[in-house]
């Protein structure tokens, strides 16, 4: 079983969680569970290009036509030992708590997650927002999920899909850019608040004249 925090020089510390965002394209990852809340965890794997195993007596209706897509394996049983052989990351989304417990145990160093159990994580997984290739990740560190939702909530009207689009722009831009030296100076000019602001402001229309004038601007 995992724990929360450990000792350092003699001292008590409660888990500071290291931010990282993981490549798992093509990678093994195992869900235990066919729920709603699993689901959920297979859809976000598969979006990030994982090849999914969900393990689980039965599954959602979500989850039965991602099979009958072949979009993930499914081992139709009860969890066992042995199940994790090579697996890039494991979640743990049932509602047994042995069985979630067994899980975390059998992982050993496969990153795992069970969900809404600290405890039983070595890595937990933060609400996110995405807009295009812009990735907002808001954790509490587990102290509060509720709250983590209720600030991506609020992230989410801050930004809306129109950034997602300017970013689109800007890799455009970005790739078009020549000599180096003034590159720095210009991509350092688009990425400035201004650019957000106006995009709140006149939006997104607005935004890009702004980048354009930028651009014809700075030769």
């Amino acid at each position: 079983m995992r724990r929360k925090g450990g000792k350092a020089h003699g001292r008590e510390f409660k888990v500071r969680y290291y931010p990282v965002f993981l490549d798992i394209r093509g990678k093994r990852c195992v869900v235990v569970g066919g729920g709603g809340v699993a689901e959920r965890k297979v859809l976000a794997l598969l979006d990030a290009g994982a090849e999914v195993t969900v393990i689980s007596p039965e599954l959602t209706e979500g989850l039965e036509a991602l099979k009958r897509a072949g979009r993930i394996s499914h081992s139709e049983r009860k969890y066992r030992s042995g199940d994790l052989e090579g697996a890039f990351v494991v979640i743990a989304a049932t509602s047994d708590m042995d069985v979630n417990r067994r899980v975390s145990r059998d992982a050993g160093n496969i990153p795992v997650n069970v969900v809404d159990v600290p405890d039983l994580c070595t890595f937990i997984v933060p609400s996110v927002v995405r807009r295009g290739d812009l990735t907002i990740a808001v954790s509490t560190s587990g102290a509060s999920p509720a709250l983590a939702r209720s600030i991506r909530e609020e992230i989410e009207e801050l930004y809306t899909e129109d950034v997602g689009v300017l970013l689109q722009h800007l890799a455009v831009v970005r790739k078009d850019l020549a000599p180096p030296e003034r590159r720095t100076r210009i991509l350092k000019r688009l990425g400035s608040r201004d650019v957000l602001e106006i995009l709140r402001e006149k939006g997104l229309q607005g935004a890009l004249r702004h980048i354009e004038d930028i651009l014809a601007h700075s030769g």
